[in-house]
């Protein structure tokens, strides 16, 4: 819906004020202001068509003298931010509430260029997606442009594919369902894109633990393949040639690393215990000792009704699964969820330790004590 509205000029003292200095400019420059104005067009974009000459005069002069403001980002967050436009609200108020939200520096500078541009009347009502690194032309055009309009839509760190389905599935913006995006990421899907790390996956693998946790901008009634295409842009961008010298050095495939990191992303709940956690998953499979992580066995026995379970009071050593890392030794057959940017890194960056265990403190703090000894791993038990 549109705002449209006959704008009865409450700046109109401001314009004035603007316009005498514009003349006094004119007037003290001579024929450099002058010079100044004509080229204003090139700067500014072209001036709307219902301006009349003294507004015309004012806004030019005002803006040419603040253009370096109006290319200055209100700040370097680049993170989408959500932002709405109710019926009916004037370009006024908006430009204000923009300013409280800190996606602009000055509201009336963004008021007067709305104006200047003839976006004024074209202000969008809706959602919008906006950014602190937008500069004051590029907020009034994402304002102004329905068809520009785009929603975000994210995929969180440590969720396996089911789970991304379902919410993307529920997701009434989007033209995504749930067999789409599981046949799309499944073992037979078609892959888009000639993305380099696809030679690294073994016959019959899922694009589990590939799908890059994002927030990801989208245009309205988006399909399987755009999202994935952006996920899996995001991942190869990851897989850099100095990550991949780090695995080697490691002695690790790529595949491998994306299944470390998905234990660690479930298993690791404060960022500085990543790579802690990564070295106890190295030191285990360096000496052949069973992972014995209780995500894989909720991998394993989850279910639509909870895909990550409790699983106390399970037989893990009977629950026959590849991904069972209590039933089999070694990794499990292919990752668990998708591991963010900083449990693929903690696998490269895993810390030089001799600990075989861990297990979580008893003080709620969801931190963990690391053991070298199975005695050391009991006296960490809580009371």
């Amino acid at each position: 819906m549109r705002i449209r509205q006959k704008r009865r000029r409450a700046d109109a003292l401001a314009i004035f004020l603007l316009a005498a200095l514009g003349l006094c400019a004119l007037i003290a420059g001579g024929a450099y202001a002058a010079a100044q104005l004509s080229q204003a067009d090139d700067r500014l974009g072209q001036p709307a068509s219902d301006l009349n000459a003294v507004e015309r005069l004012a806004l030019t002069v005002y803006l040419t003298s603040r253009a370096a403001d109006l290319t200055t980002p209100a700040g370097a967050d680049a993170a989408p931010r959500g932002f709405s436009v109710a019926p009916g609200e004037t370009a006024a108020a908006v430009a204000g509430r923009l300013a409280d939200q800190g996606l602009v520096n000055d509201a009336r500078l963004l008021d007067f260029y709305l104006r200047y541009a003839g976006l004024d009347d074209d202000v969008e009502a809706g959602d919008f997606i906006l950014r602190q690194t937008m500069t004051i032309p590029e907020v009034a055009r994402a304002l102004t442009d329905a068809a520009a309009r785009e929603i975000a839509v994210r995929l969180p760190e440590g969720w396996r594919r089911e789970q991304i389905a379902e919410a993307l599935a529920a997701n009434p913006n989007l033209n995504i369902t749930a067999d789409a995006w599981l046949g799309l990421t499944g073992p037979d899907g078609r892959r888009p894109g000639a993305f380099s790390f696809y030679a690294d996956l073994p016959p019959g693998a899922s694009l589990e633990g590939f799908l890059m946790p994002d927030t990801y901008l989208l245009r309205p009634g988006a399909s399987a393949p755009d999202l994935l295409e952006k996920a899996l842009a995001a991942f190869d961008a990851v897989v850099t040639p100095e990550y991949r010298a780090g695995l080697s050095a490691r002695g690790l495939t790529l595949y491998q690393a994306v299944i470390i990191a998905s234990l660690i992303e479930r298993e690791a709940a404060v960022d500085d215990e990543r790579p802690l956690i990564a070295s106890v998953i190295l030191n285990r499979l360096a000496v052949g000792q069973a992972l014995e992580i209780d995500a894989t066995v909720q991998y394993a026995v989850g279910t639509p009704a909870n895909w990550w379970p409790p699983v106390q009071g399970l037989d893990f050593r009977v629950i026959a699964s590849p991904f069972n890392t209590y039933y089999i030794t070694g990794l499990p057959a292919g990752p668990i969820a998708s591991p963010g940017r900083r449990s693929l890194q903690a696998v490269v960056d895993a810390a030089a330790t001799d600990y075989l265990y861990y297990r979580a403190l008893c003080d709620g703090s969801r931190r963990h004590a690391f053991a070298r000894t199975y005695e050391e791993h009991l006296a960490n038990a809580c009371p």
